[in-house]
This record gives structure tokens, sequence and C-alpha cells, in this order.
């Protein structure tokens, strides 16, 4: 009778680009570690799952834990973005992530959480510069590569669906939904194309009878519509990353 084989030992985590707009710029949450590997380096937050969670749940339950930030299932936007599985990501052991994309509109001052010395908003242009600023932290582990995924993954998204919305409060502004175009793109779309695909596809936006603005002739506010697709897509222009 031949022997059972042996399962190898692999753990599960989950690493999270939370992003979202301040002051006009894409911002990724980053938390300083406090523990051992890469101890005092920056990284996304993250973590293991736990043996009673699927990888979302261990998702939102590390985003609260490591940063304080409080998110709970449903609040903000959530998507799986890929699995990294080299068998070198890790120094500990042979790590599994599950790294997922959060999406939120002006989210707080984050407060660092049990396995994090220090958590903050970090421009992602900074980090992912091919020369980076003097002040840019190199991140752990294979988190610049998560990270630029997830950008990407959000970039092309804008094109063909209307996962814009994510970053704006309501009541906005088309100009305060362009903006989010113009930080994730780097630069912004052209406004004329612009306008006709957000007013012409149905159900992106819904008027309100409200107007308001922070310069200028009072602008429509307008919120959230039902639609999730854009077709045709609203393409990047050349010149944009």
């Amino acid at each position: 009778m031949s022997a059972a084989p042996l399962v190898p030992s692999v753990a599960l985590a989950v690493d999270l680009a939370v992003l979202t707009l301040r002051a006009d710029r894409l911002h990724v949450l980053l938390v300083r570690r406090g523990v051992p590997p890469f101890e005092g380096a920056w990284a996304l937050p993250g973590g293991f799952v736990g043996p009673t969670e699927d990888a979302e749940t261990a998702a939102w339950r590390e985003l609260a834990e490591e940063t304080g930030m409080g998110q709970v299932p449903g609040s903000g936007h959530l998507e799986q973005l890929r699995t990294y599985s080299a068998p070198d990501r890790d120094p500990r052991d042979r790590v599994v992530s599950v790294a997922h994309v959060v999406l939120a509109p002006d989210l707080p001052d984050p407060t660092a959480g049990s396995d994090a010395a220090e958590a903050r908003w970090w421009p992602v242009e900074e980090i992912l510069d091919p020369a980076p600023a003097a002040a840019a932290p190199v991140l752990a582990f294979d988190h610049a590569e998560i990270l630029t995924d997830a950008l990407e993954r959000v970039r092309a998204k804008l094109e063909y669906t209307t996962l814009a919305l994510e970053f704006v409060t309501e009541p906005f502004t088309l100009g305060d939904l362009r903006r989010v175009y113009a930080a994730v793109w780097g630069a912004p779309p052209d406004l004329g194309n612009f306008r006709r695909k957000v007013l012409g596809t149905e159900g992106f936006v819904v008027a309100t009878d409200d107007h308001g603005g922070d310069s200028g002739r009072p602008a429509r506010l307008y919120r959230r519509g039902p639609a999730r697709l854009i077709s045709p897509p609203m393409l990047r222009t050349p010149g944009e990353d």
C-alpha cells in the first residue's frame, strides 16, 4: 500500500492596494512594517488569511486591523486583482498572496494598527516613477509589482466601466468626475468627449436639481447612476500613461 502523498505547506495571505484621491492626486495607503521581515520598510497593508476566513473577509479585516480605518465589507469598492505566488516572494516561507484593489472617496488619515509602526497616504506617481523622489520608499516584498498591476487595472477599467464614480462623494460635478480621470490616467480626457460619454451613457450619472462647485459659475450636481459599462469605451488619448 503506497503512502499518502505529502501536502506541501503553503501560507495564504492578502495584500491590499488601497487607492483614493487627495488634493486631486492619486494616493495609495502604505504601512511601515513593525515586525520582521522588512521591519521598518514600507509596504501595502495585508496579512494572513485565518482558518475560518475566505480571502475577501480577510482583506476587509486586515484593512481595519493594520490601519485603524474601520472599513467593513460593503464600504467602498473592493475587487480581487490577481494571485502572486513566486516561490521566493516572502523570505519566511512559501506564501501565496491574493491581492485586492480597494477604492473609496475622501478616505481619512489612517492610524497604524497592530502590525504596523506607521501608516500614511503616498502619491502613487512618486513611488512608481522610474526616478522616484528621494523621500519615496522602496516597497517591501513584491508590493511594487502589485501596485503597478493595481494602477493599470484601475486605469483600464476607467475606459469601459463607471468605476471612476467610486472616487467621488455625492453629489458631485462633472468637473469633480473629470479630475478623477486626470489623476488616474495622468492627464485629463478631452473635455468634449468626456461630457458626451458621461451624459450620453444612460445611467452613468443622474442629474439633480441642485448646483454647486468651487469656482466660476455654479455647475449642475449629479449622483451615481445604475450603469456599470461604457460602450463604446472612453479611451485614453495618446500621451496618457
